[in-house]
């Protein structure tokens, strides 16, 4: 007998084996489990660690092993496998139990899978009911077992579990239903997130409340009979009534335009896998900024959008008798909320107030006073009369826009037919610190700040002007100001050209031009240096050629481009005349906290020896060819002298004077005598000029330009100070006159003045030092020449070395010694 069970025993371990070994092949191999990655979304974060937000199907948030309290992987050892820091992967009783149930009953009423079965079945293998998959699942789990420790498998387990509601993970289930941290949860809620695994879909706190109240229950219960909790514990959190719903991921920064740059970008670099790799990508936003930015632009949107009337109810019900009032008030509810506004019903109305209801049924007064900007809407030129009392403005039954004031009242709006951007960045490298694509987002997700072509209008002069003074002019030039007419085949027509103020002033210097924003100076400026010339100075400040035609209507700021590239040809004037390129995204760190990647770009240094424009975009061009020789095959990756970062997507920037592993060199594009003279121009445009509102912040150090497109189009201010460059820009999506007077300095500048006011809160003025090239002199306000130092008429002028104009012939003239 002993003989025939020792065979039959020797038998079944070769059976074992045999089985094994069959099966070996299809197993995971070693490497693919502790390789193996969660599928974990993709989150975007500020610059100072605020989230922006979420992209992904799934919801989990990978927590170690050591960060999940005691308590609540005691309640899934209770639930689940209370033997698994005994067993080796299975557990013998409850097979058997298992098989026992199938011979006499014909199928499986009970479970008799462990811990360690059930994540190899979950990640590794199908759901298919199956003897071939219960082996390979049994085979796997001891695998498991023998190659990484109790701890790593409860860790991926805790972390890959589904809970329901999209929710994968204990943390992000916690998340998802209590809205708390997992060093937040009760007992209570600790129990209840170990009842979703048996039929996550089915048995959760949200879609079956009773049935996962019952699940906790029985947790809890076990939990006691474990001796896990004592018996007051367990007191407490029976009688414990569950809270859950379903909360959405705390966005604690609201940036929808930035986050879909990002998920652009993340898409291109890596595919699908960007959504589930556990990507935790870090931008450049400053989230001060960005939120000042995005109340600044919808104040200013709204602010003009008053300026033009009232549109009118955007729905209307009768009220009369019979009415449900409960049904039009949910239908309240399903209205848009964008920027804050919501649906109201007005409810009754007398001369100086109307009563409203909201789509939570909690009534308001709307206040005649605050509602009396309602004139009515006739086109973006002309209004109606006042209103002399609520009811010239809204009838009972109207369905109106409210949104409360800055004291917490509810006042009548509505939705601004008009957009905006704002870009802001970093001069010294690009770095975005805010950025606004328009009025809201969820009603358009087209982002004005990188996708919209517009017409900067005068905010080009700067760089025609900086283009001028490298070709033979200076700031004390004399242009005449006066009428002019072209005849030029690729314009299609006649141009004749005039000021805003359709008035001429004669005889003006440089830098009085653009300060007063002089369109005939600016035509006869590039003009005298050649249209070609000054196209090619217009793209060093880094404008797409293709957007910058050859002709005089590019003084006047025809060209359609993108608010961003205006920020970039601003940031050379702010950093002192140095090309940077707009970047968002500075790190990437995969799941595991490896830092994946980290932007490599220019940055402005002062100290360091120069690198030409000319040379930086000649040595992009060439590594751009190598990059793309090597993605064809015809460079070997592996040869010596290929350095394998020149393969890296940030190969296109040229390996001119490193500062650092991460940073290079930016090239020059404007020496810093040409960038000091015109940002003293438009210091100028804010002191005393078309940009003056600007002196509202009470700063000496603010420099910018207005701009405003043929027929009142496009409204800009482009602006900055020395840390801080921002481009506002505002219009209608389809081009249309946004009405007489509606100036970049009316419409955008306000804007651009309520967000710098946050953003230089704590930045001291700076004033920059004159360079080595520059001279001062006195010259006639009249006609520009050289005169004696305190001279009637005379303001003292920069210009660069060697370049002054010629002394004012006079019978006092002295030596020229003599007029500094």
């Amino acid at each position: 007998m002993t003989k025939l069970g020792l065979f039959f025993g020797v038998l079944g371990l070769a059976m074992v084996y045999g089985l094994y070994k069959h099966y070996e092949p299809e197993l995971p191999s070693v490497e693919a489990i502790k390789e193996y990655k969660l599928q974990v979304p993709l989150r975007v974060y500020s610059k100072d660690g605020k989230l922006i937000s979420v992209f992904g199907t799934k919801r989990r948030i990978p927590a170690k092993i050591e960060e999940i309290p005691l308590k609540l992987k005691q309640a899934y050892l209770a639930a689940e496998d209370s033997g698994f820091y005994s067993h080796y992967g299975f557990d013998v009783k409850g097979i058997l139990r298992a098989v026992w149930q199938i011979v006499t009953t014909g199928k499986k009423q009970g479970g008799g899978s462990t811990i360690t079965q059930q994540l190899t079945r979950n990640v590794f293998l199908t759901l298919d009911q199956t003897w071939t998959r219960k082996i390979k699942e049994l085979f796997l789990a001891v695998k498991l077992e023998r190659t990484i420790s109790k701890d790593e498998i409860l860790e991926l387990y805790l972390n890959k579990i589904a809970l329901g509601h999209r929710s994968y993970g204990v943390a992000a289930a916690a998340e998802v239903y209590y809205g708390k941290t997992l060093d937040e949860l009760t007992l209570a809620e600790m129990a209840m997130l170990a009842a979703p695994p048996k039929a996550p879909s089915r048995i959760n706190p949200v879609t079956s409340p009773e049935r996962a109240l019952q699940r906790r229950d029985y947790v809890l219960g076990r939990m006691l009979d474990l001796q896990f909790i004592t018996q007051a514990e367990y007191d407490e959190a029976i009688k414990a009534e569950d809270e859950a719903y379903v909360h959405q991921p705390v966005v604690e920064l609201t940036a929808p335009w930035v986050a879909e740059m990002v998920r652009t970008e993340m898409v291109a670099r890596y595919g699908d896998d960007a959504y589930t790799d556990g990507y935790s990508v870090y931008t450049t936003i400053d989230s001060e900024k960005q939120l000042a930015a995005e109340v600044a632009v919808k104040k200013g949107l709204h602010a003009y959008d008053r300026r033009h009337g009232y549109r009118g109810a955007v729905a209307h019900h009768d009220l009369g008798e019979g009415v449900d009032l409960e049904l039009i008030t949910e239908k309240l509810a399903s209205y848009p909320k964008p920027g804050g506004l919501e649906a109201a019903l007005v409810l009754e109305i007398e001369d100086e107030w109307a009563m409203v209801r909201l789509g939570d049924g909690q009534d308001a007064e709307l206040t005649f006073e605050s509602s009396k900007w309602a004139v009515p809407f006739i086109d973006n030129r002309r209004v109606g009369d006042k209103p002399k009392a609520m009811s010239d403005i809204m009838s009972v039954g109207d369905v109106v826009m409210v949104k409360r004031n800055d004291e917490g009242a509810f006042e009548l709006s509505q939705i601004p037919k008009v957009q905006g951007a704002l870009v802001s960045l970093n001069p010294d490298d690009g770095g975005l610190y805010a950025l606004i694509g328009g009025y809201d987002y969820f009603m358009s997700k087209f982002n004005r700040a990188t996708q919209a072509k517009r017409q900067p209008g005068s905010g080009f002069k700067p760089i025609i002007y900086s283009g001028a003074l490298d070709h033979g002019l200076n700031a004390a030039s004399i242009i005449n100001d006066a009428p002019i007419v072209f005849e030029d085949s690729s314009l299609e027509r006649t141009w004749r050209p005039e000021n805003y103020s359709e008035k001429f002033f004669g005889p003006t210097r440089l830098r009085e031009g653009i300060v007063k924003s002089r369109n005939l100076v600016s035509i006869r400026v590039l003009q005298r240096m050649g249209v070609r010339n000054g196209r090619d100075h217009i793209l060093k400040f880094g404008f797409n050629g293709d957007d910058v035609p050859a002709n005089l209507s590019i003084s006047l700021g025809t060209p359609n481009v993108p608010v961003i590239d205006m920020s970039k040809a601003y940031a050379v004037f702010a950093n002192g005349g140095y090309a940077v390129e707009p970047y968002l995204i500075e790190q990437v760190f995969d799941q595991s906290g490896a830092l994946v990647y980290q932007h490599r770009g220019v940055e402005v240094c002062e100290t360091c020896p120069e690198v030409s424009l000319e040379a930086y975009n000649a040595d992009v061009t060439m590594m751009a060819e190598i990059k793309a020789d090597a993605e064809v095959g015809l460079i070997d990756h592996s040869a010596d002298d290929i350095d394998s970062d020149d393969l890296l997507p940030e190969l296109a920037v040229p390996e001119t004077v490193e500062l650092s592993d991460d940073v290079l060199a930016a090239p020059r594009a404007i020496s810093a005598e040409n960038q000091f003279i015109i940002e003293s121009f438009m210091k100028d445009v804010v002191t005393r000029g078309t940009g003056v509102k600007a002196m509202a912040l009470e700063r000496r150090d603010l420099a910018g330009k207005t701009g405003t497109a043929n027929e009142q189009r496009d409204t800009w201010f482009n602006g900055y100070q020395r840390q801080v460059v921002t481009n506002v820009w505002v219009g209608f999506d389809s081009p249309e006159t946004l009405g007489r007077g509606e100036v970049g300095g009316r419409v955008a500048l306000p804007i651009w003045i309520d967000y710098m006011r946050v953003a230089l809160k704590d930045v001291p003025e700076w004033q920059r030092p004159l360079p080595p090239g520059i001279v001062q002199a006195p010259v006639d306000k009249t006609t520009g020449a050289l005169v004696k130092r305190g001279s009637p008429n005379s303001v003292i002028e920069y210009f660069k070395a060697g370049e002054l104009p010629e002394e004012q012939a006079t019978e006092e003239q002295t030596d020229y010694d003599d007029l500094f």
